[in-house]
């Protein structure tokens, strides 16, 4: 990438934040003021940014609606494919993919391996929230409010002996799981069967998906999944970098 267009795209992720004076561009870029402004004026002729009355520079109505427009172009799904199917061929376990959608969370990609069995989730369907771990890093990072109004249609079944099922017990695995970043599923569903998860953030900085990785524990139990967490947070990492969160 050219100079000049890497310093356009900071300046426009600098002042999306909130507004900035032109001395600030210049010691965010490390160049000389005349030099910041000069791109300013640039990126506010093009209406990308825009002068305020107070002389701070934000971003630009062109910027606004051109994001708009661009926005039904970010399909989660899509956008975070190639490095969920790479990390399913490294790790040789079953990956999925979960988006918060309204009142529910629900699985939108899977990746399982060749020879592998088979696991219960499909695309499209609603996840079990009481025993997921893809659910479990959503909800951990979502308001009260969110959290007791999608458990409020959660039965807490009791599915195997690890089975989380009261509410009380629930709301604490979410506050051990906000605390270390990563979720877990530790034979809740299925007894045989376990994995991590971890949130994917969107351009605000709210969590709005997760990724886990799955596997049969006769293959690797819960520790040896846990050796997965920096390759897993590289992953989640990436994807929310590229649904533009920055940290």
């Amino acid at each position: 990438m050219s100079q000049s267009i890497q310093r356009a795209a900071d300046i426009l992720e600098f002042i999306s934040i909130h507004p900035r004076t032109p001395s600030q561009v210049a010691e965010h870029l490390k160049v000389h003021r005349s030099t910041a402004l000069r791109m300013l004026q640039t990126l506010a002729d093009s209406g990308l940014a825009r002068r305020r009355q107070d002389g701070l520079y934000g971003v630009g109505y062109r910027l606004t609606g051109l994001a708009n427009l661009a926005r039904e172009q970010f399909d989660l799904a899509s956008l975070a494919k190639p490095e969920l199917a790479a990390l399913g061929q490294r790790c040789s376990h079953t990956i999925h993919l979960a988006e918060l959608q309204s009142r529910s969370i629900v699985y939108v990609d899977k990746f399982e391996q060749p020879g592998m069995v088979r696991l219960y989730s499909q695309i499209g369907q609603p996840v079990l929230l009481h025993t997921a771990g893809v659910s479990k890093a959503i909800l951990a990072h979502q308001s009260p409010a969110v959290v007791e109004g999608m458990l409020e249609g959660c039965d807490f079944a009791r599915y195997t002996d690890a089975t989380i099922t009261s509410p009380e017990a629930f709301r604490a695995e979410l506050e051990i799981t906000r605390e270390r970043g990563w979720a877990a599923d530790a034979g809740e569903y299925e007894d045989y069967v376990n994995c991590i998860a971890m949130p994917l953030r969107d351009a605000n900085g709210a969590v709005v998906a997760s990724v886990s990785v799955t596997a049969l524990k006769a293959r690797a139990d819960l520790g040896e999944l846990q050796k997965l967490l920096p390759e897993l947070e590289e992953v989640t990492t990436s994807i929310s970098k590229e649904m533009g969160w920055r940290p």
